[in-house]
């Protein structure tokens, strides 16, 4: 019986530890995968979370361009720089993505969940550089933007330079020769004042023993009596005579002042300040005093005084120098006046 035990156990196999060596094989080859998987999980997750802060930096960075380009307060290194990290962080997202690959190429067994997640870390790479790209593309618009608003502000700051020294030279030339014309005014008010210094000079020595005659200002002052009859304006032969003097001292002075100087002999006529009826020749006093300075004028013409050297002009009784009611008042403003001046 014993020996008939023996034989059995003898001839009985024990699969137990070969169970236990296969078990053991497989616990770690699944914890091997897990191994795995949780590492892929770990880069993909860091790669994943990223992914937002790649984009964000991405945006931002446009953003800066976008302000330079509106601003242009920087130059073309700030935009070097911003593609350097552009570069560099597609950089690190290859390198991170060769680094994965090479854990999981070391696992033969990698299971299908890790290689789905790579695929999608390939498509985010990708994405990533379509988006890159178009970042670069922006950077080089904004780029030939840049250029050409430099291009465009050089050539306004040379129109403008260009402008300004003209503006310079045309006020510098405006005002050389305001200085010329003031001088020559001056010179010709002088010359002018001259020749009427000796104009009066002259008709002072004709005139000199002309109680009725005189000299207000820069006018000499004739009394309407000595010239004109009562009412009109007919020089009579006391009026002619005086006026036939005049004409000889105009004519000599004419001969004395230059051409260049516009000089005229303004006779201006004026009556006092009772009206008229209107039933006469001249319907009110502005009439009657122009008639008497064109009576003066066209005699003086006559007796060779040249035309474009005279004016005549009427004032009626609007420019008294006596203000009284007074018959001596209303005589005094009765009156012609002779003025050499500019035209």
């Amino acid at each position: 019986m014993a020996l008939a035990r023996n034989r059995r156990r003898e001839r009985t196999v024990d699969y137990w530890p070969g169970f236990v060596d296969a078990l053991s094989t497989l616990l770690l080859a699944i914890m091997f995968l897990l191994t795995v998987f949780v590492l892929a999980q770990f880069f993909l997750s860091r790669e994943i979370s990223g992914r937002d802060q790649v984009l964000n930096r991405l945006n931002s960075q446009i953003n800066e361009l976008t302000q330079l380009l509106a601003l242009e307060r920087s130059g073309n290194q700030d935009l070097e720089d911003t593609l350097a990290n552009l570069q560099a962080s597609l950089a690190e997202s290859e390198t991170d993505r060769s680094r994965l690959q090479e854990l999981l190429a070391s696992g033969s067994g990698a299971s299908s969940a890790a290689e789905a997640k790579i695929g999608q870390l390939t498509e985010t790479l990708d994405a990533e550089k379509q988006v890159s790209q178009r970042a670069l593309n922006q950077v080089d618009l904004l780029n030939q933007q840049i250029s050409a608003l430099r291009t465009q502000l050089a050539a306004l700051e040379d129109a403008l330079d260009v402008s300004e020294s003209k503006d310079r030279e045309t006020q510098a030339k405006i005002a050389d020769l305001g200085r010329r014309l003031n001088v020559a005014l001056a010179q010709r008010v002088q010359e002018l004042n001259r020749y009427r210094s000796d104009f009066f000079g002259r008709l002072r020595e004709i005139l000199a023993s002309r109680e009725d005659v005189r000299v207000v200002g820069d006018r000499f002052v004739f009394q309407s009596e000595v010239l004109f009859p009562s009412g009109g304006n007919e020089l009579n032969p006391a009026g002619k005579e005086q006026m036939s003097k005049l004409a000889a001292a105009i004519i000599e002075l004419a001969r004395e002042i230059p051409d260049e100087i516009n000089w005229v002999l303004r006779v201006d006529g004026h009556t006092d300040n009772v009206p008229l009826s209107g039933n006469g020749r001249y319907a009110d006093n502005w009439e009657l005093s122009s008639a008497r300075a064109t009576s003066v004028v066209k005699y003086l013409v006559d007796e060779g005084v040249p035309a474009n050297r005279l004016v005549a002009a009427g004032f009626g009784e609007f420019q008294p120098i006596a203000e009284g009611d007074t018959d001596e008042d209303r005589a005094t403003n009765r009156r012609i006046e002779l003025k050499l001046t500019e035209r």
